[in-house]
Formats: structure tokens, sequence, C-alpha cells
């Protein structure tokens, strides 16, 4: 049903080829518009309708493309390709009315790397449960040291379909795959590629955790230069294992340890490399120092290593990576530090939206009034609970399954105190930042890290941070 069995077509196949795209949004539209622009008869089907999704067909009505909203489970007639937008789940019933027809599946991953044209640049990909977005763009930052032509692509807002048949003249991809999209991508071929973390998530997607990282480890397929892996994450290291890649292509590990040879990691506060080098048995090269790294959380280090790992598997000189990592902002909600008032530091962390990220937030500070709360997406508290416990002054708990993680503080931080808020409203969150700071001591860290999705309250995590830096100036302004 992914589509595995299609052979690579040149772009005139596309000239009349009946195709569904299922869903609008940022990966539809441009899948869409695309095909009908090779030629293809297009139809886009959406299970919503609504005014932002007729703003979004009509311009493609326009390229005489059929839009049906309202109906996202019904094959068309004739449909030959269906092309899927990420969020669609593979049960589907759209997907399996395609299976029973025979009709192959591709994700607009899929498309894109077939649409490529012959001088297409090499792709050094990402994925991971947490950290893709900072590793990526970290990567571009480098790359960009570098002198090379680049672009951070793919899962962060910048459909790789217009990248692929954009006129720019690019020299390497820095390209960011969730799990969902290289589930339909069978045929992508990474120069070199990382998978960062592994942790439960979006198990209502793939439908267990072994499909999960089965879909995470696609890809390393075909690698041609590296597999990069984390080393405190043995499952990472067991996807490159399991990996059918070129030969030759290696497996490079990172490390917030010392590196043994073919790894990267961190030595007395510098960024060495014993993996490129001439002599990786006897021989480390200096890349940076942490200091050069904004912020210096150890996750945020782990993934300056990915980085640089995949940096330097292209060929990139030890300079440009310490010049990329001293040039990188991070995006915004991602351990933002917003204020420090009265001795106490406040930090927005509305990204960690599931446990695993949250964990690495926690690990960062030494004393923490935590906020957290949400939608728990199936997710369990008690061994992220545990493993912060020492570190917790307090908790402000708010959100639909916020009952979960007060559980859990009971059963394995009794001690720590915990406000309850029931409320909803827009008021919610700066009635949170006040009880935090209620909580909080000189030298301790107010920390936003929810550890659960935000929809319940929020329209997305960039919303909820948002309303949590607007509660920080409140309180400071007093």
């Amino acid at each position: 049903m992914a589509g595995g069995q299609v052979t690579t077509a040149p772009f005139e196949d596309f000239a009349g080829l009946r195709v569904t795209v299922a869903g609008l949004g940022v990966s539809g539209v441009p899948a869409a518009r695309a095909l009908a622009g090779l030629g293809a008869a297009v139809t886009v089907v959406n299970g919503s309708d609504g005014e932002r999704q007729r703003a979004e067909a009509a311009p493609l009505e326009e390229l005489g493309v059929t839009v049906r909203l309202g109906d996202g489970d019904t094959l068309p007639e004739g449909t030959e390709l269906v092309v899927t937008t990420p969020g669609w789940k593979p049960t589907s019933p759209l997907f399996l009315a395609a299976e029973a027809a025979g009709v192959p599946v591709w994700g607009d991953v899929e498309l894109a790397w077939r649409l490529r044209g012959p001088d297409a640049p090499p792709w050094l990909a990402v994925t991971g449960t947490n950290g893709k977005t900072t590793t990526v763009r970290m990567l571009a930052a480098i790359l960009e040291a570098e002198g090379l032509r680049t672009a951070a692509v793919g899962n962060i807002g910048v459909p790789l379909v217009d990248v692929v048949l954009s006129d720019e003249p690019y020299d390497v991809l820095a390209v960011e795959l969730s799990s969902y999209q290289l589930h339909w991508a069978p045929s992508v071929r990474a120069h070199s590629a990382a998978v960062l973390n592994l942790a439960p998530d979006h198990l209502d997607w793939h439908g267990s955790m072994e499909a999960y990282a089965a879909d995470k480890g696609r890809i390393y397929e075909g690698n041609t230069i590296a597999c990069v892996y984390n080393t405190a994450d043995p499952a990472t290291e067991n996807l490159v294992r399991a990996a059918d890649v070129e030969e030759g292509c290696r497996a490079i590990g990172f490390t917030l340890g010392t590196p043994g040879p073919s790894q990267l990691g961190v030595v007395e506060g510098i960024l060495v490399d014993r993996a490129f080098v001439p002599n990786r048995q006897q021989q480390a090269q200096e890349l940076a120092e942490v200091a050069d790294i904004t912020p210096a959380a150890p996750h945020n280090v782990a993934n300056a290593l990915a980085a640089a790992a995949l940096a330097r598997a292209y060929g990139v000189q030890p300079r440009s990576v310490r010049e990329g990592l001293r040039a990188f902002r991070p995006d915004a909600h991602r351990i933002a530090h917003v204020a420090e008032h009265d001795g106490v530091t406040y930090i927005d962390d509305s990204k960690a939206t599931n446990t695993h990220a949250a964990e690495a937030s926690l690990a960062a500070y030494e004393h923490i009034v935590w906020i957290a709360g949400g939608l728990a997406k199936g997710a369990t508290f008690d061994e992220l609970v545990a493993k912060a416990a020492p570190r917790l002054r307090g908790a402000v708990l708010m959100g639909a399954d916020r009952a979960l993680i007060r559980d859990a503080l009971a059963r394995h931080a009794p001690d720590v105190p915990v406000v309850d808020l029931g409320r909803t409203d827009t008021g919610a969150m700066s009635e949170a930042v006040r009880e935090a700071s209620r909580l909080a001591k000189p030298g301790d860290t107010v920390l936003l890290a929810p550890a659960c999705a935000s929809m319940d309250m929020f329209v997305n995590y960039n919303k909820r941070g948002e309303a949590f830096a607007e509660a920080v100036r409140e309180l400071t302004a007093r």
C-alpha cells in the first residue's frame, strides 16, 4: 500500500495520469499544483469543508483541478495513483480502497523524490521523535557557513515538491522527515541520514511502537555515506543494523560523552570528531565548543552533534561547524528564555509536546517549577515524573489530561507542591504563571514543558507558548 512496487516515472509520464491527492494544506496544495502542471488529471479529496478549505481549493480549481470537499473516504473512479499528505492514517478508507483496487499510494515526499531533475542536490535527512527541526536548522546553518547553497526543507514548512521543482541551484538540502512522511516514501535514498532518538509517539497513527520505529528506520535505506545514530538510544543503532545501505556506507554514532572511533562526542566542553579524520583510532578533530551552542542544554548539544556528523559526512570543514553553530538560533518555543524576575528564570518550551521532549527539557535545569498538561495522546507520566522528581520545586497543572500527571506526581514526588488548575479559559495561562511564581524561589526556573499536545486549550503549541510569554510579561511589569 505504500507504493513500493511503482517504478520511477519521468516527468512526461504524468501527462493524463489520473491522480487523487488526499488532503489540502501545506503539502497537498503544492502536490496538486505540481501534478496539474505536469499534465495529470488531478482530483483533490478532503474530509473537511470549511472557509479555509474553500480558499485553498479556489486557485487549484482555476488550474483545472477537481476538488471534493467533505468526502475524504471515497476513491474517485479511475484513479491510477494516490498522493497523500502526511496526516492521513494508513487505515483510512481511501487507502484501503486504493489497496483493494491495486492503486499505489505515495506521500508528498515520495512524489518530490521522483520529480527530481538529473542534477538534483543530495539530501542530508533527519528524523527522530524530538529535535528534528532544531537539528535540520543547525545543519543548514553549518552548510551555509561552508558557502554551500542549501535550505532547511521538508517537515518544517517548506514543501519538498516546491523545492525540487524550483529553479534554485541548491548544492545540498537539509531535509526533515516525519514518521508519517517516511511511511509513504519507499524510494527516498539520502546521501546520509540521522535518527536522533526514538520514544513512543503517534502510536495511534502507526499502530504500534514497532511499526513507528520501522517507519523511522526507512530514512537509512540506501544511504551512501553515513547512517548517524545516537549511542544513548540503542534503538537508533538497531535501525542502522537493519538498514540496506550502499556498499561503504558507515555507521556514525554521536554521544554526550567521550567518543570512540567512528563517533562524535564531547571532551571537556569541546565537540570532537573521531569519525571523519584520517586516523580515527588515534586522532580527534576539534569542531566547536559547547559554549557555541544556544542554548547549551544537553539535548541541544546532542542535536548539534548529529548536525555536525551529517555535515562532516558531506565533507564540511571543522571551522564551518563552529561558525554555523555560533550563528544558529533556535525557533520560538524551544527552551526559549523569556525573562528573569526576582531571581527566577522563565523558560518557554511549549514545543515539548510529549514526555520524551519534556524529559530532555526538565534535565536541563537544576531547580524547577513545572507548568505541564494538555492532551496526553495516550502517554503515561510515571517514568518522566520519577526522573524529574529531585529537580522539582513545584508543579502547576492545566489542561484536559492534567490528572494523569497529578497522579504520577502523587506516586513519585509526593512532597512536591501541586497546583491543579481546572479552568480552560483564555486567562488560565496567566493564573498558571502567577501560581508558578508563587512557588518559585530565587535561583529556580519556571519551565513550561507541557509533555502534552496543546489543542484542548490552544490552536497549537505556538499559541500556548505565546500565552506563556505574555503572562510572564504581565507578571514582570507589575
